[in-house]
């Protein structure tokens, strides 16, 4: 079974969304009962959303962990980066229900890069587990570990296609 697709990585026996090891440490757990945003040394969590709040979620990534600085940011606005980077360039948000809310939790990149495309694959996957309204499916340790032993093997050169096979995996594992 593969342990990492981009930012997703199984530490233990959960599944999280980040490094809980390096620099502050931030990252999203994905629980039985929802996400829950930590930070290294904090005994609790610094939220919790419960799958029931969520109307819809996605993943931003960077490939590198310097285009999540502030660095990347500001080359970004001046025209010179490579889009996606700065503070928010490696977060989890959504829309949450009761009440009707934008949400976001920035997480820390690992040290090791991040393909091309097991960014656009883990985005896909959220994608596809929202429009489906089976975002509680990533709280399942089982059903996404097997959800991203199939996945990371997903090419993701033709959108199309990629997008295709991730629905085609989820809907074989049963959502």
């Amino acid at each position: 079974m593969a342990e990492h697709l981009g930012p997703v990585e199984l530490v233990g026996d959960r599944w999280v969304i980040g490094d809980p090891k390096r620099g502050d440490g931030l990252c999203l757990v994905l629980t039985a009962d929802g996400m829950e945003h930590h930070r290294r040394g904090v005994p609790k969590p610094q939220a919790v959303v419960p799958w029931s709040r969520f109307v819809s979620a996605g993943v931003q990534a960077t490939p590198w962990a310097w285009q999540a600085t502030r660095t990347a940011g500001v080359l970004d606005a001046l025209g010179g980066g490579v889009g996606n980077g700065g503070r928010d360039g490696c977060s989890v948000g959504g829309l949450l229900r009761h009440p009707y809310e934008d949400w976001s939790a920035n997480y820390t990149h690992h040290e090791r890069s991040y393909t091309g495309a097991h960014i656009f694959v883990v985005g896909a996957l959220f994608r596809c587990l929202s429009d489906a309204k089976a975002l509680p499916r990533l709280g399942d340790p089982e059903w996404l570990g097997a959800a991203v032993g199939r996945l990371v093997s997903v090419p993701a050169w033709w959108a199309p296609s990629a997008r295709r096979q991730v629905r085609s995996i989820v809907e074989e594992l049963g959502t």
